[in-house]
């Protein structure tokens, strides 16, 4: 079992969701003379703030600005002709569709990361695994992104008799179901689960070995700044990068 080691009340999860999706990590764009706009899974959301921290340092007459969102949702926007510089997605199958749509290539994985079940701190419920979740409320991500796919493939792997009671469109807002006390249990990356605050304890389960997600970056074709969005991509796969995702709670790929 995976548990947070920060304790702050599960309702401060919910009540932060918002804020941390809309985060960013930059200076006022009038202040910079290079902005780059990084679409980001909304798993990434903690540890990119942080990479973008220590970027900044050592570029500091650029800024980054993030959009955090569901990775098939980011896809969809970027498609359409969103303005952009980098593109990092929850998993492969999506970035695989934007190359296909012409509006990236040569992605590169840079982390790795797998679900766990998320429940109330000190476990009430008792749960063990996945086919203890068969008679609670069990919040889960929409199939068409990336963790929702990730939990499909496990409850399918377990044979376990799971109904999920809510399908949300990204992790962060999966794990605000039972932070809200709207469901028992939720299944979200664990990455999620280490950076909720407290509240939350995370029950590690063997099918997760099943559906273990790759990270992948790459840049936009239609970039405004090509160059600083490679530096960015490198700096996210350099020593100082990885250690954050790690840390985080990522996997290196």
């Amino acid at each position: 079992m995976r548990t947070a080691t920060v304790r702050r009340p599960l309702a401060a999860i919910a009540a932060l969701t918002t804020a941390l999706l809309t985060l960013t990590a930059c200076s006022p764009e009038e202040d910079k003379d290079n902005v780059l706009t990084v679409f980001a899974a909304a798993s990434l959301t903690k540890a990119f703030n942080l990479i973008a921290d220590q970027f900044e340092e050592e570029h500091p007459d650029s800024g980054i600005v993030f959009n955090f969102a569901g990775s098939s949702a980011l896809a969809a926007q970027i498609a359409e002709g969103a303005p952009g510089d980098v593109f990092a997605a929850a998993d492969e199958t999506t970035m695989a569709a934007a190359v296909d749509a012409g509006t990236v290539a040569d992605p590169e994985v840079f982390a790795r990361n797998q679900l766990v079940i998320a429940v109330p701190e000190g476990n009430p419920d008792g749960v063990t695994g996945l086919q203890d979740l068969a008679d609670l409320s069990v919040a889960v991500c929409a199939e068409e992104v990336p963790c929702g796919a990730a939990a499909q493939t496990v409850i399918a792997a377990s044979g376990a008799s799971i109904t999920p009671s809510t399908y949300e469109p990204d992790v962060k807002a999966t794990l605000a179901k039972l932070a809200m006390g709207e469901a028992d249990a939720a299944l979200v990356y664990r990455t999620d689960v280490k950076a909720a605050w407290g509240g939350v304890d995370g029950v590690e389960f063997p099918e997760s070995d099943s559906a273990v997600n790759n990270y992948p970056i790459a840049v936009l074709d239609e970039a405004e700044n090509p160059n600083l969005a490679a530096e960015f991509i490198a700096y996210v796969q350099s020593d100082a990068g990885q250690t954050v995702l790690e840390t985080a709670g990522f996997q290196h790929p």
